[in-house]
């Protein structure tokens, strides 16, 4: 279905879009994203920074992972982890997107809005027509 142009319900593209959301909205995964920015990182290096076990920075580091906001590169014994720029990047378009259609969907009550205005008279009653 599609409503004043933004589609609902695309399937593959809305799940998308809430998987990066999902991992966009947790305080210590945005910073594991700001880290691994500046430079590769051992999930084992990244866990010795956060008042957590290891496992749960490893669960952190999934799910940004499944997001596609990270790639992880074994190098021997350690998986290395690096911030992925273009869907930082994707991020942004897709807030780009629902700003474009919330601006679109104001201007159109702020049309609405003006032609009643208009079509009110002085007294601010709507005018009728000869026949009305």
């Amino acid at each position: 279905m599609v409503v004043d142009g933004v589609a609902a319900g695309s399937g593959g593209a809305d799940e998308t879009v809430d998987r990066l959301f999902h991992a966009l909205a947790d305080t210590t995964r945005r910073d594991i994203l700001r880290r691994c920015v500046r430079d590769e990182l051992s999930v084992s290096r990244l866990a010795a920074t956060y008042p957590m076990s290891f496992a749960a920075v490893q669960k952190h580091v999934t799910v940004l992972e499944r997001a596609g906001l990270v790639t992880k590169q074994r190098r021997g014994r350690e998986q290395l982890v690096r911030t992925d720029p273009d869907a930082v990047g994707r991020a942004r378009q897709a807030l780009d997107g629902l700003e474009s259609a919330w601006r679109a969907r104001v201007d159109r009550m702020s049309g609405l809005l003006a032609d009643d205005d208009a079509e009110a008279g002085p007294d601010g009653n709507t005018r009728k027509g000869p026949d009305g």
